[in-house]
C-alpha cells in the first residue's frame, strides 16, 4: 500500500549531509551524493522500519512510535529524517492491520514522501520480512522497485542522520552487510541459573549494536528466506541472520550517540527536550517601522543577541514579510519575534501570522510567534491600554489550531536608559523562555517586562 508521491517532504530541520566523515569515507560519501543527486550509477536505496510493536515496556496503552512528541507522533520524526535523504527511493513501514488507518493518517497530516505501508508481523523479524517481501516485488500491484541496498532502521530512533546511514550503506554494498556501533555503557554478565553471578564480558572488547543496518538487497532476503521459525519468533539481531544464512560477515561502523532507542516513557521527554534544542537555535525578528540603529527594536535585536549568544538572530522588515518569510522557511526558522512601535493593534501580526500560516511551516514542529509592543505610556491610559492588547487571547486561540504558539509581551517606551535596558534584559529573557519551553499552556498569555 504507497502513500504519497515521489519527491522530498514538507518542511524539514536540515541535517549534516557529511558530518563526521573523513578521509577515504567523505571521498568515498561524496561520490555516492553525487551520482546520486546526478541520477547515474549510485545503487538504489531503499529502507524498512519495522513499526508494529506494542510498546510493553512504555508502560502506556498506544505504542511507543505512536506516543506524541510535541503533540506529533514519535515515528513520523523518525520518517522525517529518512525522507530529507534523496538517494533513499521508498521507505517501507510494518504496522499492525489495527493501527494501519492510525498510520495512513500521519503520513497524509505530516505530509510524508515516498511512504509505503504493509502489514506487520507478529514478532519483529517478521514484520521486516513483510517489508523486504514488499521491496522484491511478491505483492500483488506493488509498485515498488528491487533496490540493490536495503537500510533497516527502527521506528523510534528519530534522531538518526544522514552521516550514518551514507556510511552503513556504502560499508553495505561493499561488504554485503553493516551495521552502526556504540561502546558499551554497562557491562553485561551473564547468570547461573540459581540467580548468582556465572561470568561477565569484557566491556572494552564487545559493542552495542544499533540501528541503521544496511544490506545488499539479495544477502538479506536471502536470509530471511532461509530463517527458521524460531529465527523469526525470537530473533533480534539482522546481522547475525545475513552471517548464519548467507556467510556475510558484516562491517561495523561506529555510531553517533544520537542513535539511541525511545524505550521508556522518560525517553520521551528526553526527545521532546532535543527537539525543542534544535528547533531554537534561530530567532527571526521583524519590526514594523523603518530600519535605523536608534529604533527602540534594534534595542532589543541587540539584547537578544547579547543575552542569547548561542542562537542565530536576524531580522527583517515587517512590510516585507511575504517575501522575506520564504527565505527564512528555507532555513528552518521556527521562532519569531514580531515587534511592533509604531503601532498599538495587532495589524502587523496577523499579516505575519497569515503569512505563516500560508506557508505551511507549522505542519512538522509548532511555530513560537511572539507580539512585542512597546508603548508611550504616557499618552494611553493603563487599563485602555491592556483591554485593546488583550485581543492576543482570540488570535492566540485561532492560530494554535495550526500549531502556531502566539504569545504578547509589553514593555514601557520610552524609559530612561537604565530602566530601559533592564525592561529589554527581561523581554530578552521572556522570549528566550517562551522559545525553549514551547509551551501550549502559555498560548495567549501577555507578559509586562
Amino acid at each position: 500500500m504507497e502513500l504519497g508521491p515521489p519527491g522530498g517532504a514538507g518542511p524539514a530541520e536540515p541535517g549534516p549531509r557529511l558530518r563526521g566523515l573523513r578521509g577515504d569515507d567523505r571521498a568515498a560519501s561524496a561520490a555516492w551524493l553525487s551520482e546520486a543527486s546526478a541520477g547515474r550509477r549510485a545503487p538504489s536505496v531503499a529502507a524498512v522500519l519495522p513499526a508494529g510493536g506494542s510498546g510493553e515496556r512504555m508502560g502506556v496503552p498506544t505504542p511507543k512510535q505512536f506516543c506524541p512528541v510535541l503533540e506529533r507522533p514519535l515515528i513520523s520524526y523518525t520518517l522525517q529524517a529518512l525522507e530529507r535523504v534523496c538517494w533513499i527511493k521508498d521507505i517501507v513501514v510494518a504496522v499492525t492491520g489495527e493501527n494501519m488507518e492510525v498510520m495512513k493518517g500521519i503520513v497524509q497530516r505530516y505530509q510524508h514522501k515516498r511512504i509505503s505501508l504493509v502489514e506487520a508481523g507478529v514478532t519483529r523479524h517478521r514484520s521486516i520480512f513483510n517489508g523486504l517481501k514488499a521491496l522484491a516485488e511478491d505483492q500483488p500491484n506493488s509498485k515498488l522497485c528491487r533496490p540493490e541496498v536495503v537500510i533497516i532502521h527502527d521506528a523510534v530512533r528519530p534522531f538518526v542522520e544522514e552521516d550514518v546511514l551514507l556510511k552503513v550503506a556504502i560499508a553495505a554494498k561493499e561488504h554485503g552487510a553493516a551495521g552502526a556501533i556504540r561502546p558499551l555503557v554497562s557491562t553485561v554478565i551473564s547468570p547461573s541459573a540459581d540467580g548468582c553471578l556465572d561470568h561477565s564480558l569484557e566491556r572494552a572488547s564487545h559493542r552495542a549494536s544499533e540501528m541503521p543496518q544496511a544490506f545488499l538487497f539479495d544477502v538479506i532476503y536471502e536470509a530471511y528466506q532461509q530463517c527458521s521459525d524460531y529465527d523469526l519468533e525470537f530473533g533480534t539481531e539482522c546481522l547475525q541472520l545475513a552471517l548464519k544464512y548467507c556467510h556475510t560477515k558484516a562491517k561495523l561502523v561506529e555510531g553517533s550517540p544520537d542513535l539511541w532507542k525511545v524505550t521508556y516513557k522518560r525517553d520521551l521527554y528526553a526527545a521532546e527536550s532535543i527537539i525543542k534544542e534544535r528547533i531554537s537555535q534561530q530567532i527571526c525578528i521583524l519590526m514594523d517601522a523603518k530600519e535605523d540603529e536608534e529604533h527602540v527594536g534594534r534595542c532589543l535585536e541587540e539584547m537578544l543577541k547579547k543575552e542569547l549568544n548561542h542562537v542565530k538572530v536576524t531580522s527583517g522588515a515587517l512590510c516585507h514579510a511575504g517575501r522575506d518569510l520564504q527565505q527564512i522557511i528555507l532555513e528552518q526558522c521556527y521562532n519569531f519575534v514580531c515587534v511592533n512601535v509604531m503601532t498599538s493593534d495587532f495589524e502587523e501580526t496577523r499579516k505575519l501570522l497569515n503569512a505563516l500560516e500560508e506557508s505551511n511551516l507549522s505542519i512538522l514542529y509548532p511555530v513560537v510567534v511572539i507580539s512585542v509592543h512597546f508603548l508611550d505610556y504616557k499618552l494611553v491610559p493603563f487599563g485602555q491600554k491592556m483591554e485593546h492588547l488583550m485581543q492576543i487571547k482570540e488570535f492566540a486561540k485561532e492560530v494554535k489550531k495550526r500549531n502556531i504558539l502566539l504569545c504578547g509581551l509589553l514593555i514601557y517606551y520610552p524609559q530612561d536608559e537604565q530602566k530601559l535596558q533592564e525592561s529589554l534584559r527581561q523581554g530578552a529573557t521572556i522570549i528566550a523562555t517562551l522559545i525553549k519551553e514551547r509551551s501550549f499552556g502559555l498560548v495567549g498569555q501577555l507578559m509586562v517586562a
